[in-house]
């Protein structure tokens, strides 16, 4: 689609989103010289130091949607809170939006993403929709204890779930349902959970990254631990699931899927995000190409890397704390960044606020126990402070 580079007239990439996905997607953007516009709410977001424009409004606002297009080649998204219909809109008359609009209709609502799902024979975990207190009921009958509430629409990193642990939690749980649309899930007793990022070309091409684990501490990422300590067997399996669910979606762009293994060995998909994912930045450093790299070239429907991981890495987050809600300093970084192998990522954020993702630090080494040993002893140096009281330089 894209194989002329004109240095005096650009391809213009048009970003739904700028925080650090859409900091790093521009990052990529920028190597290789193309423009970036950005549409995002927050006045110099992450996204807005690499690019060459920012639109500050809301991700849903249609005419600052329909601006972005004009001024875009192409449109993609680092956040799933756009406006699809518009997208959809935009697309019937000729503009280009990768993933499309319809792959992010689907996933926007996570319960038509299981039934896209089920209905291609994609292994998910047995679910219902709740429409009321009676169906509430009944699909606990029918799953038993415990079972997870789930949020149709606007939820990630937890915020949209609440688990049913026996019928003391229904008060809470019929609470939970009365200001949103839901779906009960039956619980998934995994010993693992685990993601694989894929991407797709508009020709058709698609090549996946190695299958990573991850740990999880109140619903939020922790560590990411690439390649995942799982058999042959499950890789296979799990890479199986994901191609079939790219060429379900038919969606062009870099998709993070993350997956349960059971106790049984079965692989069951959990969520699917149609972007970068933060199970994916070990591939800055440990892959032979990135994930937002990989992501340009999909949407301009360039040719794709076949991904290589080039060591064991271990890649742990680096969120607000508790003690420090505004303006923020982050220190320790000379001791952390003498231990050998460790890369520190600080997105650029002006406020922090408690468990807001604010950095990561990737660690490669020659052993998976290395990595993830020094990547637990390089995030112990960090500190999230409160800039008030820190004196800074």
């Amino acid at each position: 689609m894209h194989d002329l580079l004109a240095i005096d007239n650009p391809v213009r990439i048009g970003i739904i989103g700028g925080g650090q996905l859409g900091k790093m997607l521009a990052q990529e953007a920028k190597r290789m010289s193309f423009n970036v516009i950005i549409l995002d709410p927050t006045p110099d977001c992450p996204a807005s130091v690499v690019s060459d424009r920012q639109i500050i409004a809301d991700f849903k606002d249609e005419s600052a949607i329909k601006k972005l297009a004009t001024e875009s080649d192409v449109i993609t998204y680092e956040i799933e809170l756009g406006n699809s219909d518009i997208l959809m809109h935009l697309e019937s008359e000729g503009h280009t939006v990768h993933p499309s609009a319809e792959t992010l209709r689907v996933i926007q609502d996570k319960l038509q993403q299981k039934r896209v799902l089920r209905r291609n024979a994609i292994p998910v975990s047995d679910f219902e929709e709740i429409t009321s207190e009676k169906s509430l009921f009944e699909a606990l009958e029918k799953f038993g204890y415990p079972a997870v509430l789930k949020a149709r629409r606007d939820s990630y990193d937890g915020r949209g779930n609440f688990v049913i642990k026996s019928k003391n939690d229904v008060p809470k749980a019929l609470e939970f349902i009365r200001d949103r649309q839901c779906f009960l899930e039956r619980f998934v007793r995994f010993t693992k959970e685990v993601s694989i990022m894929i991407a797709r070309n508009a020709t058709g091409q698609i090549t996946s990254f190695p299958l990573v684990e991850n740990i999880h501490k109140n619903h939020v990422l922790d560590m990411t631990i690439a390649p995942a300590r799982v058999s042959n067997a499950i890789k296979q399996k799990a890479k199986k699931i994901a191609t079939k669910t790219m060429k379900t979606l038919k969606g062009s762009g870099i998709f993070g899927i993350e997956m349960f293994v059971t106790r049984n060995g079965e692989v069951l998909i959990n969520e699917i995000a149609p972007r970068p994912h933060n199970s994916g930045h070990y591939t800055i450093e440990a892959c032979n190409v990135s994930q937002f790299e990989q992501h340009i070239r999909a949407i301009l429907d360039l040719p794709l890397v076949e991904p290589r991981q080039l060591s064991p890495a271990a890649m742990i987050n680096i969120l607000g704390e508790e003690d420090c809600e505004g303006t923020y300093a982050v220190k320790g970084i000379k001791e952390m960044m003498s231990i050998p192998g460790a890369k520190l990522h600080i997105y650029g954020k002006k406020i922090s606020k408690r468990g807001r993702k604010i950095g990561h630090i990737t660690v490669t080494d020659r052993t998976i126990a290395g990595a993830i040993a020094k990547a637990r002893k390089a995030r112990k140096k960090i500190k999230v402070l409160d800039s008030k009281v820190v004196k800074v330089g």
